[in-house]
């Protein structure tokens, strides 16, 4: 099969032909019709994220149709439509995943970073870590959804019922983010790069009660704030937008260093948290609410082949919502 696989961190994916995986007992083989490109693929590429796989085909946003079973799966059909997400698999014995915390568990593997992901024509993946799609969303639509969905609902819950909610960097996750947070009547002030317009008039358009700057204070006060952006800088001028005992959630799973600030901007109650990683049950409540709230995502698809060139402009914040690679797609 074509894919596009890290050989060495780089920054470079090479197209490679390489066998069709063959699936364990409890994995399913997945002909990948859609595979979203996450700012995460891009730290994989970088090698801003340690102790992966090498080589890896990267990719955790697959969509895909079920092509054949591993003997102790019973949970899922030849032909079925099903999601692959960022968590691959979990021990399920600690004390993490025995409480609810399973996206914390420390033998956990993931898609695309110690699995092969699905910047490939199949992958292979834990059927008991898939999800089913909701029919409201078709392949390539519904792709981002799997990572920039799951990890903006779980950064959304830790900000609480906050009303007034600053979201910082406004990619894939936050387009999402937003359309929830405006479904359940919250106020949402976008932050973007300094100078993108574009950026700002995008999250105008969902909905957004305010967009500028991420050098600008808000208009008033937040509540919370969610740092997709991985830029540390961002994490004290957030603490300086939110009133006190407000919550600064960082959503991403790499981010540069924290510049020291003043206690005075933490102080008050003020909280910074972080999210990692998705459990099971996030995806269950998620898929439920986008299609309540007719969630619908902004995509540019591109063939499998251009994968470096989606990594090259998410970089430079050349998209609009999010890339989507089609690994059948004619012409590539």
């Amino acid at each position: 099969m074509r894919a596009m696989q890290l050989v060495e961190q780089n920054g470079v994916l090479v197209a490679s032909d390489i066998p069709v995986p063959e699936p364990h007992a409890h994995q399913i083989l997945i002909r990948v019709k859609a595979c979203g490109v996450c700012r995460t693929d891009l730290h994989v590429v970088d090698g801003e994220l340690h102790g992966g796989k090498m080589p890896i085909v990267p990719g955790h946003e697959i969509v895909g149709t079920v092509e054949a079973a591993g003997s102790e799966v019973d949970s899922v059909t030849k032909g079925q439509r099903v999601g692959v997400p960022w968590l691959g698999s979990t021990c399920g014995r600690c004390d993490y995943c025995r409480s609810g915390c399973e996206n914390l568990c420390d033998s956990a593997r993931f898609t695309g970073f110690n699995i092969d992901g699905g910047y490939a024509e199949f992958a292979v993946a834990d059927a008991r870590f898939c999800f089913p799609l909701p029919d409201e969303f078709d392949d390539a639509h519904a792709a981002p959804l799997l990572c920039a969905g799951l990890i903006g609902y779980r950064s959304l819950v830790k900000a609480g019922d906050a009303m007034r909610l600053g979201i910082y960097g406004f990619g894939a996750a936050a387009h999402i983010v937003a359309q929830l947070a405006v479904y359940q009547s919250r106020e949402v002030y976008a932050f973007t790069r300094p100078g993108d317009g574009p950026g700002q008039e995008f999250a105008l358009e969902l909905g957004a009660t305010w967009a500028g700057d991420s050098t600008e204070q808000p208009p008033v006060p937040l509540e919370a704030a969610i740092i997709f952006a991985p830029v540390g800088a961002l994490v004290p001028a957030a603490l300086r937008a939110v009133a006190k005992g407000g919550r600064v959630v960082c959503a991403g799973i790499h981010m540069s260093d924290i510049p020291s600030f003043p206690y005075h901007i933490l102080w008050g109650e003020r909280q910074v948290l972080s999210v990692a990683n998705l459990t099971r049950s996030d995806g269950e409540q998620f898929f439920a609410l986008a299609a309540r709230a007719g969630v619908r995502t902004e995509i540019e698809t591109l063939p499998l082949a251009a994968a470096n060139e989606a990594l090259a402009r998410l970089k430079q914040g050349d998209v609009r919502g999010a890339f989507v690679l089609r690994p059948f797609e004619s012409g590539d």
